[in-house]
């Protein structure tokens, strides 16, 4: 059976660790948990587990990262696979990048650093169980 994945982006490996534990100790083996430090390695950890025939669901990504910000990149990504649903961990984004997020990147939900993993697990179950894409979870 294969697994869909979940790609977690984030300029701060510290975070990504963070993610990775807690998504891999919520979710078991449920999904493919994957991390990159930037949009670049994001899209082509997803074109590589495109060619294994891994399905992407899920991209958590934050907002501010050297290069392209978070928003910037889900609206691209959008563009590119609108299939691949979008979460936004963020400490320090504007209102408006994250509405442009939402009607652009059809954004399910941002969440504010520090996250609750709680909160988190919640928010990622709702965004993939639903089916109408950009209107999940807020």
């Amino acid at each position: 059976m294969i697994r869909p994945a979940i790609i977690c982006v984030d300029d701060e490996a510290i975070i990504l660790l963070a993610l990775k534990q807690e998504l891999k100790r919520r979710f078991r083996d449920r999904f493919v948990i994957e991390t990159a430090l930037d949009a670049a390695e994001a899209n082509a950890i997803i074109e590589e587990l495109k060619g294994r025939g891994v399905p992407t669901s899920l991209i958590v990504s934050d907002w501010l990262m050297p290069g392209i910000r978070g928003d910037e990149f889900l609206i691209d990504l959008h563009r590119r696979r609108p299939d691949i649903k979008a979460i936004l961990v963020t400490g320090q984004a504007d209102e408006v990048s994250i509405e442009r997020a939402r009607r652009e990147a059809e954004l399910c939900a941002c969440l504010h650093k520090p996250w609750r993993t709680d909160e988190l697990a919640a928010t990622i179950e709702s965004c993939l169980s639903n089916p109408i894409p950009g209107s999940c979870c807020d």
